[in-house]
């Protein structure tokens, strides 16, 4: 199971992603612009100035899939957000509804 702090920080950064998703879209959408005018570069670099002085935890590539019961970072299933390993505990349980195991 993983610590209670690591779970908190990756709820922390699920918070700042939301948090900064608007100001981070507009500003990546200004240095996607392709004109070439001078006021345009001088936009460019206040936009690619503004997205380095954001917290680097409100990218949304900084986010981990995490199983929703244990916190494991690794063998997520996103269909059920568990982990592997929680996933068959649960369909050998008969607590997952549909589940069972092969057999043939």
């Amino acid at each position: 199971m993983a610590k209670e702090s690591m779970k908190a920080r990756e709820r922390k950064r699920e918070r700042m992603v939301a948090r900064f998703a608007k100001k981070r879209k507009e500003l990546t959408q200004v240095l996607k612009s392709t004109s070439s005018d001078e006021n345009v570069v001088n936009q460019k670099w206040d936009a690619m100035m503004a997205l380095q002085k954001m917290p680097a935890n409100s990218s949304k590539i900084r986010l981990h899939n995490r199983c929703g019961l244990t916190g494991r970072p690794r063998g997520y299933m996103r269909h059920f957000g568990i982990s592997r390993v929680t996933f068959r505990e649960m369909a050998l349980a008969g607590k997952i509804p549909g589940v069972r195991k092969a057999s043939w």
